[in-house]
């Protein structure tokens, strides 16, 4: 397995990164901002992308996306096909874009949202903390990527203090502490608690 800072080369890719980012949030009934093969292109031209390919196979992608004027970056659209996942991919393929995202920008704020427990361990891992949304970028591009989300009313009525997702943050200021276990149970109550809150009251 080969993972790579992408480039023009991997143009070819940018339709089946596409489908299977969106067959995969089909699959898991979640919602997540459409991206299109110029999208994609777009980040493989300018170096802020990794790409995962077993020959000449595609295999996993993950991107950087630049925010309030580069004080903050997200590592979005990370996919691993159908055909190597459970093999720690996904890991790997997330480390790269990390350390490229530090390289890039170094004194950017690295975040993320997610319901998904894999990628909060994984974040958790490298050095980020679950935060609240008001310590994530304010910048209204970002946050019109959830409007494709099925959940995307609960972030309307929340003034989008909080929603499904959680809120994860690395900041380049703060000194790492000693590397702890991961606290599966917990983020898993977190989102239990969350789902319960919200989709409840949605229901009535």
């Amino acid at each position: 397995m080969n993972i790579v800072v992408a480039n023009t080369s991997h143009f070819k890719y940018a339709q089946i990164i596409c489908d299977t980012i969106a067959v995969s949030a089909k699959v898991r009934g979640t919602g997540i901002a459409k991206r299109t093969p110029e999208y994609i292109r777009g980040k493989l031209e300018n170096g802020n992308a990794v790409i995962a390919l077993d020959g000449d196979t595609f295999a996993g992608f993950c991107y950087i996306e630049i925010w309030g004027h580069a004080k903050y970056v997200a590592n979005s659209g990370l996919i691993v096909h159908p055909d190597f996942r459970g093999k720690g991919l996904a890991k790997s393929i997330k480390q790269k874009i990390f350390e490229l995202s530090k390289e890039k920008f170094p004194d950017a704020k690295i975040f993320g949202i997610t319901t998904g427990l894999p990628v909060m361990k994984i974040n958790y891992e490298l050095g980020y903390k679950p935060v609240t949304f008001s310590e994530l970028t304010d910048d209204p591009e970002f946050w019109k990527g959830c409007q494709t989300c099925k959940n995307f009313d609960v972030l309307t009525r929340t003034e989008q203090k909080m929603c499904l997702c959680t809120g994860m943050l690395y900041d380049p200021a703060t000194k790492p502490k000693k590397e702890k276990k991961v606290n599966g149970k917990a983020f898993n109550r977190l989102k239990s608690i969350k789902e319960q809150l919200f989709l409840k009251k949605n229901k009535k």
